[in-house]
């Protein structure tokens, strides 16, 4: 079994307080400065976490409806003096979202062809969670062993922070890519916003960087969003170079998997090896601006919900092929508003029955807020909508 296997607690975040990332900064894309590539920083290893801290008391601004492609979610203005301490994810009630309904389909499993296709959404450290799902899908065995043969499956990004063992999670799927790889099958993962940003404290620390909206820092931004100690301390050289070289953009069996739901991919790149490149070539300069512009860019979301959902949608699988896109990182609660109220937080539990899909059909959300008592939801490819 995995390091620090079942060592977390019991009782997952009862409240959505935990969804804070960095301002929707806008800018024309990523710099690139020339910087040589160099080691590492000495490791941050954070005590505690600072009254400073704590939720930002602006709420996040809401979404205008009516906006162009791409700009859903991706818009909003931050308050006068913003700093990376602002809740992101808002409490809504939204009853305007298209939902469809999610039957699985059996995938073919010929000894000749590729084996069925899985995704797996955000993790954030529920290593028990994540075991129990990949059991009930018989991905692996009772000991956590590859079981599933020939079959490939995805995660959508998000391995760590907020819950319990990060580190325990990708040291799984780390070790799962090779036993499949093994069998005849695949492991594979993407890069998401909280890999960047585990990367980005650990590499720069309270190093300040150019928000464009005040001071940020990678420390605070980690800390604020769920970052633990002991991933820190347990994080070593070959998590740092394994999360360094996921790719950001994958097109499997007509599914473009991304991990978020925004259109700023679109900068990166016009194909989806320009994507993959760019962001890596970006991780390697080592530049604590570039890595922040990065990480903005991939927390962005909503960009598929309403008035011109669909268009947006469309606008990546223009560019970058398939039918359908794939992705995490927006729970499933908020898409559909069952979150209750910020005054009444504890009156209404998520209910996640499986994947989300809307933007007429064309975009399945797959996290399903794990981190708010939610579920952790792997699922076989394709669905009928």
């Amino acid at each position: 079994m995995t390091q620090g296997a079942g060592q977390g607690p019991e009782v997952r975040t009862p409240t959505v307080r935990d969804f804070r990332v960095p301002a929707y900064v806008h800018e024309a894309g990523p710099h690139t400065p020339q910087m040589p590539p160099g080691p590492l920083p000495a490791p941050y290893l954070p005590e505690q976490q600072s009254p400073s801290d704590q939720a930002h008391p602006y709420p996040a601004a809401p979404q205008a409806k009516g906006s162009a492609p791409g700009e859903g979610g991706d818009h909003a203005e931050e308050p006068e003096g913003y700093t990376p301490t602002q809740r992101d994810l808002p409490v809504i009630n939204r009853g305007d979202t298209l939902q469809m309904t999610v039957d699985p389909e059996e995938a073919p499993q010929g000894a000749n062809g590729p084996g069925p296709l899985y995704v797996v959404g955000d993790v954030h450290g529920y290593l028990d969670e994540l075991i129990a799902a990949l059991r009930e899908k018989g991905l692996i065995d009772v000991d956590g062993n590859w079981a599933a043969g020939t079959a490939r499956l995805w995660f959508l990004g998000d391995f760590t922070d907020r819950g319990p063992d990060g580190i325990g999670v990708i040291d799984l799927v780390m070790r799962l890519s090779a036993e499949a790889a093994a069998a005849g099958g695949y492991c594979k993962a993407l890069m998401g916003n909280h890999e960047l940003l585990l990367l980005g404290a650990k590499r720069f620390g309270d190093t300040p960087v150019n928000s464009g909206a005040g001071t940020a820092t990678f420390q605070a931004a980690w800390l604020l969003n769920g970052g633990q100690k002991t991933d820190m301390e347990r994080l070593e050289d070959h998590h740092l170079q394994w999360m360094a070289r996921l790719d950001a953009i994958e097109l499997e069996d007509g599914h473009l998997l991304v991990h978020s739901d925004t259109t700023a991919y679109l900068d990166y790149g016009d194909s989806i090896e320009a994507v993959n490149d760019t962001v890596r070539d970006a991780l390697t300069r080592n530049d604590a601006d570039e890595c922040w512009d990065l990480f903005r860019k991939f927390t962005k979301r909503f960009a598929f919900r309403d008035d011109g959902g669909s268009e947006a949608v469309r606008s990546l699988l223009d560019t970058y092929g398939g039918s359908r896109i794939v992705h995490g990182h927006s729970p499933i609660p908020y898409l559909l508003g069952e979150v209750g109220t910020e005054e009444n937080e504890d009156s209404s539990k998520p209910v996640v029955a499986g994947p989300h899909i809307y933007a007429d059909g064309l975009a399945i959300a797959m996290d399903g807020g794990v981190t708010m008592a939610g579920k952790l939801l792997v699922q076989q490819l394709p669905l009928d909508s």
